[in-house]
């Protein structure tokens, strides 16, 4: 039943102007729209309702303190390594693994940052208390700094965490000040990594799962951007220019290989419009990927033969991956609006599915959906 009541609210969705869920007009049937061309009708980016910010809170309350299934994915130096992922990790012990307890953590940070009105916002509240305290953060960091995980979650559960941290930062409600306060620990020693790591990394990781590079340094700039931290900001910027500011023609049409949850190309997209001016970024992604430009540019959404599976699932990330470059790009440059359409036929292909979902999805993928429909993943 609440898969066919998310279904049929999807459809009442509407490019809403306030998204903290506060405002008491009535949805349209269909999103908002502008003609640009005699052949072009551009849509509005698709922005999450309070009904929706409800049902997707569902995913991570769900198993943001659920302990099994779990994948440690840690090096064993000796048999008293073998513990209980609880002990292991206090903090972010479950949905499976620690980057997707992260990031679950994150989501309820946004829901509840954008929607105070949220039915669940005392528990999600409490939740949060319990898990990122002072102790269990301190323990957390204990656990990064043994002698076999010097590379732990590297880089993708490392920008996850500055996302969470980017969140809080800039939240301005005392449950996050005492949550950020709580997590600084491990914010400084994550920080550190990326300054430690980046020189060392000689070549960039093109792939479309966990250790992309570009979506890894995408939002470490993000968080270093808000607290304006010159360091970090510049190791970032210097290193995607070496990795990437020669590059050109990507192969969209490579994508998406079988297990992808990002996009190579668009990855890369994201992070250059963030450190490149814009003059400079036209010139860099006129070479890179030009057919981006042309309102007749088409790419589907992944499909996902079977949502039971770990990895064929991934294709739904991809797709709300693809979906926030998307908007992002065309929030950031209104040359590439037409873009809008392809986010919200992803976004639309994908969505509907992540209520009744398996754990092999729900479990991450809510998370994916909130970033992406928060439309403006540079700020």
């Amino acid at each position: 039943m609440n898969r066919i009541i998310f279904i049929i609210s999807l459809f009442l969705w509407v490019a809403c102007d306030t998204p903290n869920g506060n405002s008491n007009e009535k949805a349209e049937i269909e999103p908002a729209a502008e003609e640009v061309t005699p052949k072009t009708i551009i849509q509005k980016p698709l922005r999450l309702t309070l009904e929706q910010a409800n049902n997707l809170a569902e995913l991570p309350l769900a198993c943001l303190q659920t302990e099994y299934p779990n994948k440690l994915g840690q090096t064993l130096g000796e048999k008293e390594d073998i513990r209980e992922p609880h002990i292991l990790h206090p903090a972010f012990y479950g949905c499976f693994d620690w980057h997707s307890a992260v990031h679950g953590h994150w989501s309820l940070v946004k829901l509840l940052k954008d929607f105070p009105l949220l039915k669940k916002a005392d528990l999600i509240r409490s939740k949060l208390q319990e898990n990122i305290s002072k102790k269990n953060i301190q323990a957390e960091v204990v656990y990064f700094q043994g002698e076999h995980n010097k590379s732990y979650e590297r880089t993708y559960g490392w920008s996850w965490l500055l996302k969470l941290a980017d969140e809080l930062h800039s939240w301005d409600d005392p449950l996050a000040q005492e949550l950020e306060q709580n997590l600084q620990p491990l914010i400084d020693l994550i920080v550190q990594r990326y300054i430690d790591f980046l020189p060392k990394l000689v070549y960039p990781i093109r792939v479309g799962e966990h250790a992309n590079t570009a979506f890894g340094l995408s939002f470490a700039w993000d968080y270093a951007n808000t607290i304006e931290n010159k360091e970090l900001k510049i190791a970032i910027e210097t290193r995607a220019k070496d990795f990437y500011s020669k590059d050109f023609n990507c192969p969209l049409n490579w994508e998406p290989s079988g297990y992808d949850f990002l996009s190579p190309c668009f990855a890369e997209i994201d992070l250059m419009r963030r450190i490149l001016n814009n003059d400079d970024f036209d010139v860099w992604i006129s070479k890179f990927a030009p057919q981006l430009k042309a309102e007749s540019f088409e790419i589907k959404p992944g499909e996902v033969s079977d949502r039971t599976d770990g990895k064929l699932v991934h294709l739904d990330g991809l797709n709300f991956s693809r979906a926030w470059v998307l908007y992002g790009l065309a929030d950031q440059h209104p040359e590439y609006m037409h873009l809008i359409n392809i986010a919200n036929d992803h976004i639309m292909y994908s969505l509907p599915n992540l209520v009744d979902d398996s754990y092999e999805g729900g479990h991450w993928l809510g998370s994916f959906a909130i970033y992406a429909l928060d439309n403006n993943s540079g700020e």
